[in-house]
């Protein structure tokens, strides 16, 4: 594994879309399962591909899928070109809820700060991701998570700064294991914990001088910080 201290020129406005998902998925590779293979890699929601091309410089990975809705494949294959991944990282524009892939296909899904987005729901997991990981795969997510949910006047505070509904994506550990369980407890092994990086993470966000950084740490200062953390969830499809 290399040093994160590679991509410090990416942990800036125009790259960081939020906390450093550098930070995230250095820790969830750090700390996942000794048996995960990543032959064949999903990075579902990679944004601009960089965690991508992280997941294919720091791991085994022969071929990573940097697959993303809300960033052209385009876009995404010119920055891949301009770092020497063209023959390892493919491309491709899509949505999570309708993959045009083979079932069974990968040897490891990954996702960071972006399953939180539409994996919520009930079903999601079961009928749109999990599939598509092969037998003693594992689909390994980091998202945004709470500590605990808020009351009273933190309450008020943590859903105008999450403006409104998004308040809802933002789930304890508990949440997430009972979910999982409930969705394929059965034929799978879960595994949800807290990040270690909360702290540089957050604070690599507000150096950047991005706006939205900006305005987290006033809203993050006023008492959220104290109840947000990060979760790792670690999901091996088989027992």
């Amino acid at each position: 594994m290399g040093s994160i201290e590679k991509y410090k020129k990416y942990f800036t406005k125009e790259y960081l879309m939020g906390p450093n998902s550098f930070r995230l998925l250095d820790e969830l590779i750090r700390r996942c399962p000794e048996d995960v293979k990543f032959d064949r890699t999903l990075d579902l929601g990679c944004g601009f591909a960089l965690t991508s091309l992280f997941i294919a410089n720091e791991t085994d990975a022969k071929h990573v899928y940097a697959f993303d809705l809300w960033v052209s494949a385009t876009e995404n294959y010119k920055r891949i070109t301009a770092n020497g991944q063209v023959d390892k990282i493919i491309p491709i524009h899509g949505d999570a809820m309708d993959m045009p892939f083979a079932e069974d296909y990968f040897d490891s899904i990954v996702s960071v700060d972006s399953y939180h987005y539409f994996g919520c729901k009930e079903c999601v997991f079961a009928e749109k991701i999990l599939p598509f990981v092969k037998e003693n795969g594992y689909v390994m997510i980091a998202i945004p998570g709470l500590k605990e949910r808020p009351q009273g006047e933190l309450k008020q505070l943590f859903e105008t700064w999450a403006e409104g509904d998004d308040s809802e994506l933002f789930k304890t550990a508990t949440w997430w294991e009972s979910l999982l369980i409930k969705e394929c407890g059965d034929r799978c092994r879960i595994d949800v914990k807290e990040a270690e990086c909360y702290d540089i993470a957050w604070q690599e966000w507000f150096e950047s001088g991005h706006e939205y950084g900006v305005r987290d740490k006033e809203f993050l200062d006023r008492g959220l910080y104290d109840i947000l953390n990060f979760l790792l969830i670690y999901v091996r499809k088989g027992k």
